[in-house]
């Protein structure tokens, strides 16, 4: 009789600490601090305490409700928010963190305004926006007219730093080139202020490549990582670096086999859309064994990117709450009941945990 539940995903908490420290140590070494972003793992706890356990300079998310639940757990911090504070929330926003990264004049005038009420100074980052289009000023008066006004005449507000965002929305590649008009930008900015910057920070896991090659700019001294440490897919597969001194298996999704079946491998009848309204194609191998997953894109969202780890199983595709996997060619023979793992990547480690019918287990 099984009496455990499925799907799950496992996460070894040994092998994650290993990849925090690994980048950190890289990080370390090139004058760089090491913000670890929890998100990626939609803040579990228990993960969140274990890049607090390796000295990260912030814990940090995009979601205060992680933030928050971290700290419920006891986790100390200090704690970083990572998407620029909704109005609605920046009283929590400076309840909750340290720092903040900001993009608009309304938005710092009304976290000073909170600051004040609790009376606390709060630290912000102003982003720039290098040609990724996501968050950030564009235009570089209007930046230095935001530092000037945060600098001067915002009193429960301190300008740590400045920051950008390349990879996430317009795939602009971090190159040295553009990572120089950042400290550019910070330059400025200390020109007119009159002091140092606390914060320069470069980027997130897309930034990785200048610390794998070792020709960060100089100035730079902070990235907020989250996928290069949770388990480096993107660094080893869409820009090939050699990440086999890291774990790509610390979170491991699984899932129980209801159905084995020998059926066609292509649709019989009119092919139409399916459940997402996508029309998909599909090959004719004949007559093949397939495996039917208890687990389905609500779950992950991505049938693509899960990668079996029993060899020659293929996953052909899913609906709401089905898996279908191909197991003509698996190595050991696979029935119901059965157990299927799979590894993922960063995007289906967001989903499956973030899923509340898929039960988090630790190791």
């Amino acid at each position: 009789m099984i009496n455990e539940y499925y799907p799950r995903v496992t996460v070894n908490l040994q092998k994650l600490r290993h990849n925090i420290d690994e980048i950190k140590r890289r990080c370390d070494e090139q004058g760089v601090n090491l913000v670890g972003v929890i998100k990626g793992c939609t803040g579990i706890p228990q993960c969140t305490k274990v890049f607090e356990q390796a000295g990260c300079q912030y814990i940090a998310s995009s979601r205060l409700e992680q933030i928050r639940d971290a700290i419920d757990y006891g986790v100390k911090g200090p704690f970083m928010l990572i998407r620029i504070p909704m109005l609605c929330e920046v009283d929590e926003a400076v309840r909750l963190t340290e720092i903040s990264l900001n993009s608009e004049v309304e938005g710092l005038r009304a976290l000073n305004q909170a600051a004040k009420r609790q009376g606390k100074i709060h630290k912000v980052i102003l982003m720039i926006d290098l040609g990724d289009l996501r968050e950030g000023f564009w235009d570089r008066d209007e930046l230095l007219e935001a530092a000037l006004m945060t600098e001067k005449d915002m009193d429960n507000l301190y300008l740590a730093g400045i920051g950008t965002n390349l990879g996430c929305y317009g795939s602009i590649v971090p190159t040295v080139e553009k990572l120089d008009e950042l400290v550019d930008c910070a330059e400025m900015i200390e020109a007119k202020i009159g002091r140092s910057l606390d914060i320069i920070s470069g980027g997130a896991s897309t930034s990785m490549p200048r610390i794998f090659d070792r020709n960060m700019p100089e100035r730079i001294n902070q990235l907020r990582i989250g996928e290069a440490i949770v388990n480096a897919k993107d660094s080893r597969d869409l820009f090939g670096y050699d990440m086999s001194f890291m774990y790509q298996d610390a979170f491991v999704l699984k899932a129980m086999v209801i159905e084995v079946k020998d059926k066609p491998s292509h649709p019989v009848g009119e092919i139409g859309y399916d459940a997402f309204g996508m029309k998909q194609e599909y090959t004719d191998r004949g007559i093949r064994r397939r495996a039917l997953l208890a687990l389905g894109k609500v779950d992950y969202a991505f049938h693509d990117m899960i990668y079996p780890i029993e060899k020659g199983v293929e996953v052909l595709g899913a609906s709401s709450d089905h898996t279908i996997v191909d197991i003509e060619d698996a190595t050991k023979k696979i029935k119901v009941g059965d157990i299927m793992e799979f590894t993922l990547c960063y995007a289906t480690i967001v989903y499956a945990t973030n899923s509340p019918n898929v039960k988090i287990v630790f190791e």
